[in-house]
């Protein structure tokens, strides 16, 4: 697969420091209370970490999941913000993920998956789409409650 360029002749999603990089949101008509809840429950866990034993979200805390997926929480920011280092058990090296609740009312917020540190262009359209799935299930559950 060749790797996309922009009008400038830059590769997308390619940074000076941090190799690839990839970002996908979706604002949902939820709170971001509601929102934290879900991603921090069993089911939300399985979206985007996998099947893990309960997870107390601290700075420092490691996880790795039944599905091969590992990683620690760097910066915890209940309602507000996960960022972390979150590796595929095929990876070299962990990526950088970043979660973000973006909220200015109480009844809908942005959710923001931002991953850096992705080593080619392949692996960053498969976390482009895998994010857009991962949201778009959130969406379908959270729309159900």
């Amino acid at each position: 697969m060749a790797s996309r360029r922009t009008i400038s002749n830059k590769i997308v999603g390619l940074t000076a420091s941090t190799g690839y990089q990839v970002g996908v949101r979706r604002t949902l008509l939820i709170s971001p209370e509601r929102a934290w809840q879900y991603l921090t429950s069993a089911e939300g866990l399985k979206l985007w970490i996998g099947t893990v034993p309960p997870l107390s979200f601290s700075v420092g805390e490691t996880f790795r999941s039944a599905e091969g997926i590992s990683g620690q929480f760097r910066v915890v920011k209940p309602f507000q913000q996960l960022r972390l280092r979150w590796a595929r058990k095929e990876w070299g090296e962990p990526s950088t993920l970043q979660i973000r609740l973006l909220s200015n009312q109480p009844d809908k917020t942005t959710i923001s998956f931002h991953q850096e540190n992705l080593d080619h262009p392949v692996v960053r359209e498969q976390m482009k789409f895998h994010w857009e799935d991962v949201l778009a299930a959130i969406r379908e559950e959270t729309s159900q409650s």
